[in-house]
């Protein structure tokens, strides 16, 4: 396992990877690295408000700029759900890493997500949680190195179904 540069989690908004990613860090004795919270704390507002003055296509391009520049070795990188639409960013991440995708069912995104409109999402103007999910879905299973099936877990278990698709111990 110690031959990962890093264990970067994809996936949808909600589906714990920030969460898991604390936890991973602290059972793999790894830094945490949260690129959603890299940008806020660069460009010195929050995702939302940085989403309504550029727009989604300007807020992508941001990070993306934000990600390619990342320079982590030995941790744990909890993505935004958006990180897919940048093939170059996810090369960027996975390069020498390993890319572990928390596959959330859609049931428990929605009883997760009550604020998709102040929390951060990106999406089209009006776009469904649905089909959001429907979008990102294929894109997350094309550049994951393993799924962990997060139906039905709470953190720790899916830290543990993590952990065992890493073949780490504790």
């Amino acid at each position: 396992m110690s031959a990962y540069r890093n264990i970067v989690l994809i996936g949808m908004p909600g589906a714990g990877k920030s969460t898991v990613g604390v936890l991973l860090a602290k059972a793999t004795s790894r830094t945490f690295v949260d690129t959603d919270l890299v940008i806020q704390a660069a460009e010195g507002r929050r995702l939302q408000e940085l989403m309504d003055t550029l727009g989604v296509g300007a807020f992508r391009a941001l990070e993306e700029r934000h990600i390619l520049s990342l320079r982590a070795a030995g941790s744990v990188i909890a993505t935004g759900g958006s990180v897919v639409y940048s093939p170059l960013a996810v090369e960027h991440l996975k390069s020498g890493s390993i890319a572990a995708y928390l596959d959330c069912p859609l049931e428990e995104l929605k009883t997760r997500l009550s604020n998709l409109d102040s929390r951060g999402v990106v999406r089209a103007s009006g776009q469904t949680l649905e089909s959001l999910f429907e979008e990102r879905t294929p894109l997350y299973r094309h550049y994951a190195d393993i799924t962990v099936s997060c139906a039905g877990l709470n953190h720790e278990q899916v830290l543990d179904e993590l952990l065992a698709s890493l073949m780490i111990d504790e």
